[in-house]
């Protein structure tokens, strides 16, 4: 696993960007929890898919494919979340379950060293 530090940094600034803006056009009480939540969420998803790669390039596609999906994901969720009153409740057991699911996927892909 090879980490790019300048493609890490970008992803990780699109990601407050993208965290700054949910915290900005929610007006709920949750706003702090949603963009924190975002910026987690989102920032795992562009960092395996922009800023690191993996020795096998089979894995490496793999892994940016699985990012790249649950990037999109993650931000659909938040922008459904950004647009809806919610519970904090709902909010951490669903993009839990999401930030798990997607564990399970990239490390079955990395541990099947193809």
């Amino acid at each position: 696993m090879k980490v790019n530090f300048i493609k890490s940094i970008i992803a990780i600034a699109v990601s407050a960007l993208i965290a700054y803006g949910f915290y900005s056009f929610h007006d709920s009480e949750n706003k702090l929890l949603l963009s924190v939540g975002s910026f987690m969420f989102v920032a795992i998803t562009l960092l395996l898919t922009i800023g690191i790669s993996f020795d096998l390039p089979r894995t490496s596609t793999n892994v940016r494919t699985v990012s790249a999906i649950f990037f999109l994901v993650a931000l659909a969720s938040n922008i459904i979340f950004s647009f809806v009153s919610f519970s904090v409740p709902l909010y951490i057991i669903l993009n839990g379950i999401l930030i798990l699911i997607y564990t399970l996927i990239t490390y079955s892909i990395t541990k099947a060293k193809q």
